[in-house]
């Protein structure tokens, strides 16, 4: 029974925070219900207390967390129709994904604007209200969380890109991925398995245009003895590899007319023949697709079937070019820093201004690929304990006014928030550069407490600071 005043749940262990978050949400003519955990906010619903119509959940807090209470209320047939919206100071890749996996409604990371919640929340309370009395399936629970392979990333795009990997794994559908080279599809790929029924299977890759048409496919159907010269035996596809997995097909869009056809068929019927094969297989994969090209144009132009097209397109994700993102560079240098650097000498420890300046201005036509091999590079060629622009070939500093002219625009472009955490980013790794990673002493360089500073790292995603 839904109530005639909308009401919201606030469940998190900081007192301070749930008193502003009930003030906000009362001035926004909510009911509003407390709770200091997940295990209070448990029982509080099973007392049979007053039901709301969302929850606004921490992700980290004593005695029942954010995520084990979200499973919690996933089994329950009296509360997994309930949308909860987590809110953490942690905006990792693998905690929106296990988070939407897990059948959160959303998911915004703390410093959160209090309009944008407002908004996220009403949402929220539509979704439940329109759904009310409709059945929704439960989830299941996530497997165990993976940690290698993994994405970074904390701008916007990248989080909406997280919350629907989590969203669309669960199911079998097939997904396209869009992008330009370098920004990480396959990452995506293996992301969208590892998060899926199927992760038990395996993931298995081919890039069509790494491999000659004429071998292709062989490589793809596989051949009995005797199909061909050379066949001496006979070879299962990579279809037949995957096999209660995942085929990842990257750059779908060389594929030749001959074997889109085929192709096509595969994803109909769920059958192929090997080369040579007179029996017709069956199998069972989830296909996921990528390709740097434009689909719908080479459908115009009579180069990509249209059918088939539309046979991939079922999911369609972009992923975002690393200058459509710029406010992640600085952790994602810090992040390939900490990958290459010699464990013999502990040298790198970070970036001079003047050459994270640079790397901020770089347009990356190669992506997040560029900017690794950038770092790699710097990383073995680098002399002192800081890399310097000169240890990072191609990139040019702005000088004085010139200089300062587009590092404004660039952060101009910028939405307030994402310039906001775009300059505190620059101006902590220059304070931690300076003092050699002493915090208190980047601290005292800011003129902040230290405790300020830990926050603001955490709040940043760079508690992971390389020491001298």
């Amino acid at each position: 029974m839904l109530n005639p005043q909308p009401t919201v749940m606030v469940v998190d262990d900081e007192q301070h925070l749930r008193e502003s978050l009930v003030e906000l949400f009362t001035t926004g003519g909510y009911r509003v219900l407390e709770a200091r955990d997940g295990l209070e906010a448990l029982e509080h619903l099973q007392t049979g207390g007053l039901c709301p119509d969302a929850i606004l959940m921490d992700l980290k807090m004593p005695r029942s967390g954010g995520m084990e209470t979200l499973r919690a209320l996933a089994t329950r047939e009296s509360t997994q129709e309930i949308p909860v919206v987590i809110i953490t100071a942690f905006g990792g890749s693998e905690q929106t994904i296990q988070a939407m996996k897990a059948g959160a409604f959303d998911y915004i990371t703390k410093p959160f604007d209090a309009d944008e919640l407002l908004k996220m929340v009403h949402r929220a309370v539509e979704m439940r209200r329109l759904s009310a009395g409709v059945h929704a399936p439960s989830f299941k629970q996530p497997r165990q969380e993976y940690r290698s392979g993994d994405f970074i990333g904390h701008h916007p795009r990248m989080r909406e890109l997280f919350k629907l990997i989590g969203k669309i794994s669960p199911s079998d559908a097939t997904v396209l991925l869009t992008g330009e080279s370098g920004t990480g599809k396959e990452l995506v790929a293996q992301a969208i398995h590892r998060h899926s029924p199927r992760s038990a299977g395996p993931l298995v890759s081919v890039n069509c245009a790494a491999i000659p048409e004429g071998l292709l496919e062989s490589e793809l159907f596989g051949h009995e003895r005797g199909a061909f010269t050379g066949a001496v035996a006979p070879k299962p596809g990579r279809f037949e590899l995957a096999e209660g997995g995942t085929l990842f097909l990257d750059e779908v869009g060389e594929l030749s007319p001959n074997l889109q056809g085929k192709l096509l068929r595969v994803l109909q019927d769920k059958t192929f023949d090997r080369l040579g094969g007179q029996v017709p297989r069956r199998i069972d994969f989830r296909l996921v697709a990528a390709t740097n090209q434009n689909l719908r144009q080479l459908v115009t132009e009579g180069r990509f079937r249209e059918d088939l097209y539309y046979r991939l397109h079922v999911v369609a994700i972009e992923v975002p070019p690393l200058r459509a993102r710029r406010s992640d560079i600085p952790i994602l240098a810090e992040c390939f820093l900490e990958r290459y650097r010699p464990a013999a000498t502990g040298k790198p420890v970070g970036f001079s201004e003047e050459a994270l300046h640079a790397l901020l201005l770089h347009d990356y036509p190669g992506n997040v690929r560029e900017l690794e091999h950038l770092i790699q590079r710097a990383v073995v060629v680098a002399q002192g304990p800081l890399i310097t622009l000169e240890d990072l070939p191609g990139l040019t500093p702005g000088s004085g006014e010139a200089g300062d002219a587009p590092r404004l625009r660039e952060l101009l472009e910028l939405p307030l928030e994402e310039a906001t955490q775009a300059l505190e980013r620059m101006l902590i790794t220059r304070a931690l550069t300076q003092s050699h990673g002493n915090k208190a002493e980047a601290a005292r360089l800011l003129g902040i407490h230290r405790t300020a500073l830990y926050t603001k790292l955490k709040q940043l995603g760079m508690e992971e600071v390389p020491m001298p």
